[in-house]
């Protein structure tokens, strides 16, 4: 970890280095704890090189139920990185990792997190992994950092829209994505070279499976449910500008009404009507909250790059597969 952070957010990190250890120990805690659409959780260990995050060890956080009352997280992470500094592994927290289903990870409490660790640790990452992606064939990982304007607001609280909009946050500007780079040792590769000539053909043919119809359909099925709660969202601000041009228009008659009794009382040579705050008897609606509808907008430009990536790849597999069929 730096020792000289300063309570900026200076730090730039080009890329992130995991060792293949860490990346096999993130896919084994899934298999044995993540059940069904149970997220899994762990923190990751390592240290900063230049301009690079290195990850080279990491650990789980272990399930546990609300019956559970005496488990501390904070102690648990303190009394595993003792351990690891005694038998002289890596124990410098960087970050943590969560797992992800069809890329169902942008949402309040992952924002929260980050900004947690970000702020405590300048370096933090928070590296996602989607298990049923990474079965479709292809290893899902991606790290993610909050961008230094989104840590501004989440420091001082401010997430009201005039707030955002002078910081000028969208759902494209939230989140910046760090590269990943997986390092193999030497001995990792002499075995999979080995692997690799031990393979049968038909296991190299394994990538060109074109049964993903069930893949894409709950990703667009995912996609349509974000996009009603956007739809929600919509309504929620168009109450909203409603109830404001109501209220507007009360308050403009209020005014009018009170100019016209002044004006007869003055003809009467009485005094006029002793002034009011009109903030208080016309009390401006609450506008919805805008980071809500950020975070939506955020997780369906997600849902859709995965579907983008996803077809992209399938108009690849048909090509390459009616190449094959062609020639047999």
């Amino acid at each position: 970890r730096s020792s000289n952070w300063n309570g900026g957010y200076s730090f730039s990190s080009s890329s992130a280095s995991f060792a293949v250890a860490v990346v096999m120990k993130i896919i084994k805690h899934y298999q044995e704890e993540g059940q069904g659409s149970e997220v899994v959780q762990g923190v990751l260990l390592g240290l900063v090189v230049d301009d690079r995050l290195e990850i080279t060890n990491c650990f789980p956080f272990p399930q546990h139920t609300e019956d559970d009352a005496d488990f501390d997280e904070v102690q648990y992470q303190m009394e595993m990185m003792r351990s690891l500094r005694h038998v002289n592994i890596d124990h410098l927290h960087v970050g943590w990792y969560q797992s992800t289903f069809y890329g169902s990870f942008v949402s309040r409490a992952l924002l929260d997190s980050q900004f947690s660790y970000q702020h405590a640790i300048e370096e933090s990452v928070v590296l996602i992994y989607d298990p049923i992606k990474t079965a479709q064939g292809s290893l899902s990982l991606k790290a993610y950092r909050l961008t230094p304007k989104l840590m501004e607001i989440c420091k001082e609280k401010d997430f009201t829209p005039e707030g955002l909009k002078k910081a000028s946050i969208g759902f494209e500007n939230m989140f910046e994505e760090v590269p990943i780079v997986i390092k193999n040792s030497h001995l990792i590769n002499v075995l999979m070279w080995e692997l690799e000539d031990k393979s049968t053909v038909a296991d190299k043919h394994e990538l060109l499976n074109l049964s993903s119809s069930n893949h894409l359909e709950k990703s667009l099925q995912l996609l349509m449910d974000r996009v009603d709660d956007m739809s929600q969202e919509i309504v929620k601000y168009n109450t909203y500008s409603r109830n404001l041009s109501k209220q507007q228009q009360q308050k403009h008659q209020y005014l009018q009404r009170r100019q016209q009794e002044n004006a007869q009382r003055q003809s009467r040579g009485e005094a006029p009507l002793p002034e009011e705050d009109i903030s208080k008897l016309f009390k401006p609606p609450q506008p919805p909250p805008r980071m809500d509808s950020l975070l939506i907008a955020g997780q369906i430009n997600n849902y859709c790059q995965n579907v983008k990536e996803f077809t992209s790849q399938n108009l690849g597999k048909l090509f390459m597969a009616e190449a094959l069929q062609g020639q047999n």
